[in-house]
């Protein structure tokens, strides 16, 4: 029984526990079968990098700086794209791009802050 390639239907030829016929047909086959979870991945993680770009361009003093929710979106930034969550003693809830964070604050105001 002639094994055949699961890509390209070609013969394979060789070990008897090959599976594809060349590393393009097992390249291009794997490449098919994850393509939509690497495009979820790639699409979230250009949107962390916007969100920490956007934190970045704000110029810090001693750390930290205030924008208003309207600079923010105005720029682009997406409130549900964060990647951690950090929780004071007090209850005060700050949520990080990598290592830039912002605190919502009263009157649609954030305080945007740098993690040491």
């Amino acid at each position: 029984m002639k094994k055949l390639c699961p890509e390209c239907g070609e013969k394979i030829i060789g070990r008897v526990d090959k599976k594809f016929c060349s590393d393009y047909c097992r390249n291009s086959f794997n490449n098919k079968l994850n393509k939509d979870s690497k495009n979820l991945i790639r699409n979230i993680n250009n949107r962390l990098r916007k969100n920490h770009r956007i934190l970045e361009s704000f110029p810090l003093t001693d750390g930290k700086t205030k924008s208003t929710r309207y600079k923010l979106l105005d720029k682009g930034f997406d409130f549900e794209i964060f990647t951690s969550i950090y929780t004071t003693k007090k209850g005060t809830i700050y949520y990080f791009v990598y290592d830039l964070g912002y605190l919502p604050l009263d009157n649609d105001y954030y305080m945007i802050v740098k993690r040491e």
